[in-house]
């Protein structure tokens, strides 16, 4: 797999351009591989550079499948699926509508009506979908009193980038670190992580880092610059001492 961050369509997003992800390919197509899968781990693939991503990775690979996994966090998740698609994936995630949007991935529902009576026609058809999403509406109500309690798509995503599977985890962590509250701060924090990090792949183990430095940051009330400065004397998060 490709783990894909920053953005291919903005040319000052700086070392991951299109061509990082080419000879990402390239190296993984020599060690044998027999499908590639893109895994945009928090829903940063925007439409645009969805198409020029897969478009350009499809025409130096003509007969390797194409694979694309996402999550909706900013609410593009459907555009950019439909990009990827018809830029020549060969298949895309999505989850039942009940069970989509948010940090989860697009509506398939979606997926299935914007296909229909074209050459991306997935051979379902929306009422068979809508069918057993009333099984999966009847279930997700019964694990309401578990939900995060996120109540819409976010596309501030595009600026901290953080994963959709940490996202429901790391606003519950900083809620029991007593920083309930202060998710915005912790957000802008985890930008500021990633920048101290190196503007790494976050994914797991290295997004960890990322939200234990970000909770850190916000928990001692720490800019950027101090933590640059007083980084011999901070009492760093285990994880991000072990990372450097």
């Amino acid at each position: 797999a490709v783990c894909y961050t920053g953005d291919v369509a903005d040319p000052n997003r700086g070392m991951y351009d299109l061509e990082y992800y080419l000879n990402f390919t390239r190296e993984l197509k020599e060690q044998g591989i027999h499908v590639l899968a893109i895994k945009d781990m928090a829903g940063l693939l925007k439409p645009e550079a969805a198409t020029m991503l897969v478009s350009a990775i499809r025409d130096e690979h003509p007969d390797l499948p194409i694979h694309v996994h996402t999550h909706d966090t900013a609410g593009t998740g459907v555009a950019s699926m439909l990009a990827c698609a018809k830029a020549g994936a060969d298949a895309v995630d999505a989850a039942m509508d009940a069970m989509s949007g948010l940090t989860s991935q697009p509506s398939l529902g979606a997926l299935v009506a914007s296909t229909a009576n074209s050459d991306l026609n997935t051979g379902m058809t929306l009422q068979e979908v809508s069918q057993v999403n009333e099984y999966w509406e009847e279930c997700r109500g019964l694990y309401a009193p578990f939900e995060s309690g996120q109540k819409s798509g976010s596309a501030d995503v595009y600026i901290h980038e953080m994963p959709g599977g940490q996202y429901t985890n790391l606003l519950y962590q900083s809620s029991q670190l007593g920083l309930t509250g202060q998710w915005a701060h912790v957000k802008n924090a985890y930008a500021v992580a990633n920048r101290l990090l190196g503007d790494i792949i976050k994914v797991t183990p290295s997004s960890k880092v990322a939200g234990d430095l970000a909770q850190f940051i916000v928990a001692n009330n720490l800019t950027e610059q101090e933590v640059i400065d007083q980084a011999e004397s901070l009492s760093f998060p285990k994880s991000v001492i072990e990372y450097f």
